[in-house]
């Protein structure tokens, strides 16, 4: 099975950029669509952004539409999230996903129930 791995999360102020990167264990990542959510304090887990093998087409949630972007290098076995003018409420642990048994994904593409693999998190703190 494979394994995911998050990086690049810290502590930054509101405005900054991060960039995540989600490292997969296997070269089968290439046939794996991707997602990332996100846990704040309290809070359920929400979705962010998803991806598919190829690249296209990539989703988001509405509240990081326009700041945040997914992508992923197949040849690296990795995917990331870049994000840009991050605000405090951008503050929650993230988490990589993967569909391990297939490259697309379904209209439940925000739903966490259409993934099979994650990773163990990694955090963000965005100060005012």
């Amino acid at each position: 099975q494979v394994q995911l791995v998050e990086s690049g999360g810290g502590l930054v102020q509101a405005g900054a950029s991060l960039r995540l990167s989600c490292a997969a264990s296997k070269r089968t990542f290439s046939n794996y669509a991707m997602g990332w959510f996100r846990q704040a304090p309290g809070k359920e887990r929400e979705f962010v952004a998803a991806i598919t093998w190829s690249g296209r087409p990539t989703y988001y949630a509405d509240s990081v539409k326009g700041r945040f972007t997914v992508s992923r290098d197949n040849a690296k076995n990795t995917a990331y999230l870049q994000m840009n003018s991050l605000k405090p409420e951008d503050t929650a642990v993230y988490y990589c996903a993967a569909k391990s048994h297939t490259a697309y994904l379904s209209v439940f593409y925000a739903s966490s129930d259409e993934y099979d693999t994650w990773g163990q998190g990694t955090q963000v703190t965005v100060s005012s």
